[in-house]
């Protein structure tokens, strides 16, 4: 067995052997998920990260592949993200994952990086594999689930606030309150992970959402303003394949000053309602909480949400 770097861009002959093991261990290890889609599997391929460099590896007989990120803002230069280390059922138990994960090391260690992290569903051959490399769970956390349903009325905006919505890029000149209140998400939970959050600006903003964009997804942000131009709450809606079932709910952040009032329950009830009219073939939105984020937690509960499965982040120290 041999292990070979992968060059971007990939080819499609690539991109298809990929997609074949990814699918294949998604349908052994999460069957009741929908499978990954080309369009979703192909983008993330195709276009690069916005906060690093992408590193990619294949068996040459098309069992296993392996993604990270290294990521190349300062606050994070010694640690990275490991997206996927995928084994085709078929060739599990024989040291093919082993052996990937020793290359994903080596690159680590050459790039000066004393930390990897990944997120790991709890309770299956993934959290095994993790810990017997010698991961450790570093922040619990769960999948939740909402059932889109039919078309609502939309909601109406809480006195003093004005609902706003966009789709793909914030306008600019919402670009920078929309970073501002992202900061607000340096007090969620994160557990004992190394990778800190960055601070956002209009640039970094606009760079991410086009990142979405650019890998064939859709983006819908959903915000409260205030009067004075401040962005008090927001979330954001993906649609990583616009055809696909299934939705990913990014950030839901309530700026401190403006908590209290029930906005993120109005943002996100507003985005379910959205998105059923919206996307008529969509029927699920997912979301990852992490158990101590009580709140959120609240929040979702009150809007229908039902946990679905535990997962948590783990860490490999170098």
């Amino acid at each position: 067995m041999t292990i070979r770097s992968l060059a971007a861009p990939l080819t499609d002959p690539e991109v298809e052997a990929w997609l074949a093991v990814v699918a294949a261990a998604a349908a052994t290890d999460l069957p009741q998920l929908p499978p990954p889609s080309r369009v979703e599997v192909g983008g993330r391929l195709r276009v690069e990260p916005a906060r690093g460099r992408a590193a990619r590896w294949a068996t040459d007989d098309g069992t296993a592949v392996a993604g990270m990120v290294l990521f190349s803002d300062e606050a994070n230069a010694t640690t990275a993200f490991l997206d996927v280390l995928a084994v085709h059922p078929d060739a599990r138990r024989r040291g093919v994952g082993t052996a990937l994960w020793e290359r994903v090391r080596e690159e680590l260690l050459a790039d000066g990086r004393t930390s990897v992290s990944t997120l790991v569903d709890l309770g299956g051959p993934g959290q095994a594999f993790a810990e017997s490399l010698g991961f450790e769970n570093v922040l619990p956390m769960a999948w939740y689930v909402q059932d889109v349903a039919q078309p609502q009325p939309q909601e109406e905006p809480t006195p003093g606030y004005e609902l706003k919505t966009w789709h793909g890029l914030a306008p600019d000149d919402w670009a920078g309150p929309l970073a501002t209140a992202h900061g607000a998400m340096e007090d969620a939970p994160t557990g004992d992970v190394d990778e800190q959050t960055e601070t956002w600006s209009a640039r970094k903003l606009h760079a991410a959402q086009q990142l979405i964009l650019d890998r064939g997804g859709e983006l819908t942000t959903v915000a409260v303003v205030t009067p004075d131009g401040e962005v008090a709450a927001y979330t954001e809606l993906v649609l990583p394949d616009p055809a696909g079932p299934r939705a990913l709910q990014y950030d839901t952040v309530v700026v401190p000053a403006h908590r209290g009032h029930g906005l993120g329950r109005t943002v996100k009830r507003h985005m379910q309602a959205l998105a059923a009219r919206r996307h008529p073939a969509l029927r699920q939105i997912a979301t990852t909480v992490a158990d101590e984020n009580t709140p959120m937690r609240r929040v979702n509960e009150a809007l229908g949400y039902r946990r679905e499965r535990a997962a948590a982040y783990f860490q490999f120290t170098l």
